[in-house]
């Protein structure tokens, strides 16, 4: 069997992208709203201070993190490739590389996280009066990175078999034992944000064993075994390949969200926590919006690799369906309660203002980044990662230094600061629309010879 859930390379793509997309979903948005529920628990037990310092370091969290998660993304394309063409040996050789970089990978980031939380945090302008307890958050939670990177390959490397649902539910019970500690520490210690700290480093070494438990319990394409815990050159190269554009992806459009960040950090702490609570409510949505780009791109990778273009092409259009009936609907609801949503969080009228700010223009547009993340994704699956993380560097980095720098002073409104989202994720689209369609004729022609 191909696929612990799906066999990807025959059957109906739109059910076998919804049964992949669907878990997807579930367990990111679920990572999203344990945030989102650190922070009403901090917003409730504690004080909006609490919630302003855990939000603080959050986006520069995300930036640092996503840098080397974005390079899992080159262990599904690869692992997917191997099961493609029915290569059980070069498939659990890519798994034993790919266990091992997020180790070492996880080890670096948690070094970085603890040397330069002060300075990094100074960068982002953050307010005098949430500083300290910034710091102190961002350092607990970089205690728990090699953990929390050893999940997310090894989540990245079970949903190229087309099972996204045991990630899901070892991400649900991490969330549970999460938010349980939350309230525990919270509760019977004098603790604030290091209670909060805690819990994340327990979820994450939880987590990330028991995903990696579950490769080591497989029995086919991606078992786990030691003697395969090295870096293979043929495998290594191929992650990195493919990875690491996605890496740089990921990073340059979250330290472009820092520059945003940034911006609005200048206008005080009410303006720092309602963007804060913005941002966890717009992951979110993000996170619904990008989830068939991740069920698409093994779908891409196997099928190409099995010698059916047409079907890896039919993947790529199923996927863009599914984005817009599911980023458009929860995004226009998003925007709607959007006063509602952030009232959970904060009861000081300034601040749900600024979150309101944010919320109504990017959740309602969010349906265009799932767009894009799917031509992402599709030229990954195809091979060609580079071309993707060019367009983000420029219309999704390079735009957004312009926009904060050049026009926002020119039109000092948050409201105009915002539509650098939807204006970028569009111009991307456009950029890679003619790439990509080549790219797929070229495989089709491939396979016709």
């Amino acid at each position: 069997m191909i696929g612990a859930d799906v066999n990807m390379l025959s059957g109906s793509v739109f059910k076998g992208l919804l049964r992949i997309s669907i878990p997807i979903m579930i367990m990111n948005v679920l990572q999203s709203l344990i945030s989102v529920i650190d922070m009403t628990i901090l917003g409730y037990m504690v004080n909006d201070d609490a919630v302003g310092s855990v939000g603080a370091s959050s986006t520069l969290i995300t930036f640092i993190t996503t840098l080397l998660i974005g390079i899992s993304v080159g262990s599904n394309v690869i692992v997917a490739k191997y099961i493609g063409k029915n290569d059980m040996e070069g498939s659990q050789k890519a798994v034993g590389t790919s266990v091992l970089f997020s180790l070492v990978g996880g080890t670096f980031l948690l070094v970085l996280g603890l040397a330069f939380a002060n300075p990094l945090l100074r960068l982002m302008n953050c307010p005098e009066t949430l500083f300290e307890d910034a710091t102190l958050y961002f350092r607990l939670y970089f205690l728990g990175v090699p953990f929390l990177m050893l999940y997310n390959f090894c989540a990245s490397i079970l949903r190229a078999t087309g099972d996204s649902k045991r990630p899901m539910y070892i991400l649900t019970a991490g969330g549970i034992l999460k938010i349980v500690l939350n309230f525990v520490l919270l509760y019977v210690t004098d603790m604030t944000v290091e209670a909060v700290g805690i819990s994340t480093i327990v979820s994450s070494v939880f987590s990330g064993s028991l995903c990696f438990l579950a490769l080591v319990k497989h029995d086919g394409f991606i078992k786990f075994k030691l003697k395969h815990f090295k870096f293979y050159i043929e495998q290594f190269k191929g992650i990195l390949f493919i990875g690491v554009p996605a890496g740089l992806q990921s990073g340059l459009y979250s330290l472009a969200n820092v520059v945003i960040a940034v911006a609005v950090n200048g206008f005080g702490p009410a303006a720092t926590k309602g963007i804060s609570i913005a941002n966890n409510f717009d992951n979110v949505l993000y996170q619904i919006a990008v989830a068939p780009s991740l069920a698409a791109m093994p779908y891409i990778s196997q099928n190409v690799s099995h010698g059916n273009a047409s079907r890896a092409q039919n993947s790529f259009y199923k996927a863009i369906l599914i984005t817009v009936m599911l980023g458009a609907s929860f995004g226009a609801l998003s925007a709607i309660f959007s006063r509602q949503l952030s009232s959970l969080i904060s009861k000081d009228p300034l601040v749900i203002k600024y979150s309101m700010q944010k919320m109504v223009i990017i959740s309602s547009t969010y349906f265009i980044a799932g767009i894009n993340e799917i031509f992402c994704a599709g030229l990954r699956g195809l091979g060609r990662s580079i071309l993707p993380t060019i367009a983000t560097f420029v219309f999704l980095f390079l735009l957004r230094f312009f926009w904060v720098y050049v026009l926002f002073p020119l039109v000092p409104n948050f409201t105009f600061l915002y539509l650098v989202w939807p204006v970028g994720w569009t111009l991307s689209i456009f950029t890679l629309f003619i790439p990509l369609f080549k790219s797929f004729n070229k495989a089709k022609q491939k396979t016709l010879n």
